[in-house]
């Protein structure tokens, strides 16, 4: 059967498992590559199964050597559907774990619930004989029930605060730039965002694991974060998704004081702007991250989501080089943050309009097979086509 790839707006509506298979190879070589790394016996990686999560989990398998746990929700196949992305990554990378040795453990579970929780914590007790001393928090959600009101729903919401915002995005089925205006969030809105997006369920996971007995004394949790350059602030450092990581931080810091008397520690690490998923909906963002990806091209310095990741955990979380700013955050996102980096940006970004816009800009051609690869496609030398029954031999 033929594959036919669909987008609708920014929303990527199927999927190529074999091109995921070849991208996950790809990534796992990435990580090979530079060798292995002393780091995290067991780490549990909450959002495994794709960007950033998904990095972590490849550098604690494939250079630290670690037993990985991730957990994370995405549609599994059906009849009439082939699986999310993130479904199939979660197959593919246990799939190889276990051929290297490794012990690799999948929970297609919403990591907000205390049910899942309690899944991670008798997973630990029963398979396994080390606790967890990593745990790694990057779940990017729509939406949270209120743990402690099951009737309340909190929603998380992309706007700017005290003010609107108009500026260029990225139509990837249309492909065409459009100008876009988006009202400022109100005051439960931005409550809502920070309930959902900032540090209250990484609070929960760590504790909930603490007071179970599986946690490390030792155990480093870090969670990811976002500063981005001045031409995003307004969308995003200033917006409801800002709010919520200034939350997250101030979470971190409470957690540093309760793990720090074991040896243990709780990390901010500032990542570099990426093409995701959810960051595609995000107001001005796929613009600037255009013209970002073409400056990189241009002077050869990108970086892939899971070499990233590798250089943060390598070099940072456990080396010697960690580049911390005055928050005591990581900043992995320096090089792309360098004063000589957004200057190049900032001269490709005028070009970056919808009356000057056309799809031969190399920072376009990028983006696009970048989002594109995320669901398998535009991956070279996979084909187009697929065996349900050979397929379906890759399910747990």
């Amino acid at each position: 059967m033929q594959l036919a790839e669909k987008i609708t707006g920014n929303v990527a509506r199927s999927v190529n498992p074999h091109g995921l298979e070849q991208m996950m190879s790809q990534q796992i070589a990435t990580v090979r590559s530079r060798g292995t790394y002393a780091g995290a016996k067991c780490a549990l990686i909450l959002g495994g199964s794709a960007s950033y999560g998904l990095g972590s989990r490849l550098t604690a398998a494939f250079g630290q050597g670690a037993t990985t746990i991730s957990v994370g929700y995405a549609r599994p196949p059906q009849a009439d559907f082939l699986g999310a992305a993130g479904w199939w990554n979660q197959v593919y990378f246990k799939r190889a774990a276990e051929k290297a040795g490794l012990v690799a453990q999948n929970f297609n579970a919403n990591a907000f619930l205390s049910s899942t929780k309690q899944l991670v914590i008798d997973y630990v007790r029963q398979e396994l004989t080390e606790p967890i001393d990593l745990l790694v928090y990057s779940i990017a959600a729509p939406k949270r029930v209120n743990p402690n009101n099951a009737d309340e729903t909190w929603r998380s919401v992309i706007k700017p605060i005290g003010h609107s915002v108009t500026d260029f995005s990225l139509n990837l089925e249309q492909e065409r730039l459009v100008e876009q205006t988006v009202a400022p969030a109100s005051a439960a809105e931005i409550a809502a965002t920070t309930h959902v997006m900032g540090g209250e369920d990484w609070e929960l996971w760590v504790h909930t694991l603490r007071d179970a007995g599986v946690l490390a004394p030792n155990c480093k949790t870090i969670l990811f974060s976002y500063e981005g350059p001045t031409a995003t602030a307004a969308i995003y450092h200033d917006g409801t998704l800002g709010r919520a990581k200034r939350a997250a931080e101030a979470s971190a810091r409470r957690l540093q004081q309760l793990l720090a008397p074991t040896g243990g520690e709780a990390l901010i690490s500032v990542n570099r702007s990426a093409v995701t998923k959810a960051s595609a909906v995000i107001p001005g963002f796929s613009r600037y991250v255009m013209a970002l990806l073409q400056a990189e091209q241009a002077s050869g310095t990108h970086e892939t989501t899971v070499a990233h990741q590798d250089r943060l955990f390598r070099e940072m979380v456990y080396g010697d080089q960690r580049q911390m700013d005055d928050e005591g955050r990581l900043r992995p996102d320096a090089l792309e943050l360098s004063t000589t980096m957004q200057a190049a940006v900032a001269q490709i970004l005028p070009e970056l309009t919808p009356a000057r816009f056309t799809t031969a800009m190399p920072g376009y051609q990028a983006y696009r097979q970048a989002f594109r690869q995320l669901s398998g496609f535009a991956v070279p030398g996979v084909p187009a086509e697929f065996d349900w029954d050979e397929l379906s031999d890759n399910y747990d």
